[in-house]
């Protein structure tokens, strides 16, 4: 039996409440040393995988995109109130000519 197929067992054994020599206590222990000490390195190790690089990628690139759309969607609302400002002073003036020349 493995080092590790060892602790297994004795954790099994342990988490079912099952007493353990203090020899196989200290094995325990030592395995749960081993296992905590592989995922702390794991964990160290590890840089951010291809798809989350991707994905990071992609949000970037949605967000770029938004603020473009966002930047001409201002542009074409302050040439809306210009438009409108325009159609405003051109029915005053109608109103006004309509006004001074009765029909």
């Amino acid at each position: 039996m493995s080092a590790n197929e060892l602790g297994q067992e004795l954790h099994d054994k342990a988490s079912r409440g099952i007493a353990l020599s203090e020899d196989e206590q200290a094995h325990l222990k030592a395995w749960y040393a081993r296992q905590d000490q592989d995922e702390f390195a794991k964990l160290a190790e590890s840089a951010p995988s291809e798809t989350l690089l991707e994905l990071r990628a992609q949000v970037n690139a949605a967000v770029g995109r938004l603020l473009t759309v966002t930047q001409r969607i201002q542009s074409l609302t302050a040439r809306n109130e210009i438009t409108r400002q325009e159609i405003a002073a051109l029915q005053q003036q109608l109103a006004q000519r309509a006004v001074a020349q009765p029909v």
